[in-house]
């Protein structure tokens, strides 16, 4: 059939046979490309979906039956390996997406996290997009630059910031109880004190920590969060920035300026107050060095700033990889710990009795005294409890490497089978360590879904043993700035109050667990609201 318009004519036949075509052709494509990506991963058995779990748009879409989505890991990390009977499953998309081998296995992590220079593995740029907002770091940097930023970065991490760490952590705590566990007076602890999620409290006793030991910046609990003159404090700018780094990433800036939300409208204020208000500490800091006066400083900016101007020009960060650092660590150890500190307290109110003997243990080394940096190589089983909520909850719950050019991963054979196989890869494959998948792995963790936090004792804190922390050498550099605060933070809480799981009639302990402490992914992976009532010890 056709249509006279103004003299022209459409034949729709023509349009059908067109639109078909183009249909043909662009299925043989996506078989063409499902084809190669097959090959690319040698065949290896897996999924085939139609978009990379980890990329646009298969990440921005809920996890389903036809898309894995981000959170397929933790929904099927019980099932998925040993549904393939091997620890490298391919996940091969058709429509979006390079091809991937998802990986259980620490001995296939470490094959791809060296990081050498010679290494034929590299962090993709669009696994580091968060990590560079602000500027070039460790935890995005490969191959010379990460030694470079590592060699610098190391000696900030020293036993006076550890010290630091723990004076910190216990005066914020000390802040904290006056503000929230008090009552009317503020002179008296209250008996009982009930908590909606205790993340409201881990969030900013993190943040505070990471402020003071990270920037030297001190903030009081009941800060109000604007200047006199209207504008943002600097801790609540830090607050807004941290919370929604992901919304910043994704959203286009015209956005904010139409929102009706509130937080949206000041995201952008945030970014710019802290940019500037670092910009200015950086050269405050460089004055300060330059003549003597910042020697007193142990906060891990003033010494990256110190090692910087020692070096003479041999080997130096810029202001932007200074503030980047920084910066990272805000973001890699703030949400860390507070989330595994809020597991930490869900999993302790559930099991009494593990809280018990963590309690004796505070209570035999600590006494009535108040708790000291030295404690802490004492305090294993408060350590344990804080590793072993890690482990069922990994923040970083994938680690992403990249082919440069065509080569092999030697896998382990399935439980109980000796030996390895080879699976060649080929450039441009991606290998995803998932993190969720080891630390559920019964290869290393028998009863994997069960809490026990004697897995860690006897362990210390900078055990490679413990991968939570990421593998091999690019493991987290404030790992130990981590259990610090943690074993400080749940020895003094725990000294003062007893944890119990918020119940409804007739649930038990278990089936709290189940509908209150499922995994939330975003930025990173941790323990949805965890509502508890602290008692009160006598």
């Amino acid at each position: 059939m056709a249509l006279n318009l103004a003299g022209s004519a459409v034949d729709f036949s023509d349009w059908k046979v067109l639109a078909t075509t183009f249909a043909a052709l662009f299925a043989l494509s996506r078989v063409i490309k499902l084809v190669n990506g097959l090959r690319a991963v040698n065949y290896t058995p897996g999924v085939r979906v139609p978009f990379q779990p980890l990329a646009v748009p298969g990440a921005a879409l809920p996890t389903s039956r036809w898309n894995p989505g981000m959170s397929f890991t933790w929904s099927e990390r019980f099932n998925f390996y040993r549904k393939w009977n091997s620890d490298a499953v391919s996940v091969v998309p058709f429509l979006a997406g390079k091809p991937v081998i998802y990986t259980n296995n620490v001995d296939v992590a470490r094959q791809v996290v060296a990081g050498g220079v010679k290494s034929v593995w590299i962090k993709p740029e669009s696994a580091s997009q968060a990590m560079l907002m602000w500027g070039m770091n460790l935890i995005a940097s490969e191959k010379e630059t990460w030694r470079r930023h590592r060699r610098i970065m190391g000696p900030a991490f020293n036993q006076k910031t550890y010290s630091l760490v723990w004076s910190e952590t216990a005066c914020i705590y000390r802040d904290m109880s006056t503000t929230e566990f008090t009552d009317a007076t503020k002179t008296k602890l209250r008996d009982t004190v009930y908590i909606s999620a205790v993340q409201k409290y881990t969030f900013k006793l993190a943040l505070f920590v990471i402020s003071s030991c990270g920037f030297g910046w001190n903030f009081r609990w009941d800060e109000p969060p604007v200047n006199e003159d209207g504008s943002l404090t600097i801790q609540e700018a830090l607050k807004i920035a941290t919370d929604h780094t992901i919304m910043w990433l994704a959203a286009p800036k015209w956005l904010y300026k139409v929102s009706p939300v509130p937080w949206m409208r000041e995201l952008p204020i945030a970014y710019k107050t802290l940019r500037e208000y670092m910009n200015k500490q950086v050269a405050e800091r460089k004055v300060e060095i330059r003549g003597g006066a910042g020697d007193e400083r142990n906060d891990v900016f003033s010494l990256l700033v110190k090692a910087t101007e020692d070096e003479g020009g041999k080997l130096v960060l810029d202001d932007n990889e200074l503030i980047g650092n920084v910066f990272g660590l805000m973001f890699a150890g703030h949400e860390t710990t507070a989330h595994t500190l809020a597991a930490t307290l869900g999993f302790l109110g559930i099991y009494p009795d593990i809280q018990k003997e963590v309690y004796d243990e505070i209570v035999s080394v600590v006494g009535d005294r108040e708790p000291t940096f030295e404690d802490f190589n004492q305090l294993g089983k408060v350590l344990a409890a804080f590793l072993e909520a890690l482990r069922l909850y990994p923040a970083g719950y994938v680690m992403i490497r990249e082919a440069i050019e065509d080569t092999a991963l030697s896998v382990p054979n399935p439980i109980g089978e000796e030996g390895t196989h080879a699976i060649p890869v080929r450039k441009g494959v991606q290998v995803v360590v998932d993190m969720i998948g080891v630390q559920y792995n019964p290869r290393y963790f028998p009863d994997p879904n069960r809490y026990d936090p004697t897995r860690w004792y006897g362990i210390p804190a900078e055990s490679e043993s413990i991968s939570a922390f990421s593998i091999g050498p690019r493991t987290c550099i404030g790992r130990k700035f981590a259990a610090i605060e943690a074993v400080c933070f749940l020895t003094l809480l725990l000294r003062d109050w007893n944890v119990e799981p918020v119940l409804k009639k007739g649930e038990t302990g278990e089936q709290w667990r189940q509908r209150v402490m499922p995994a939330e992914i975003n930025m990173t992976l941790g323990v949805a609201q965890v509502p508890v009532k602290l008692t009160r010890r006598k």
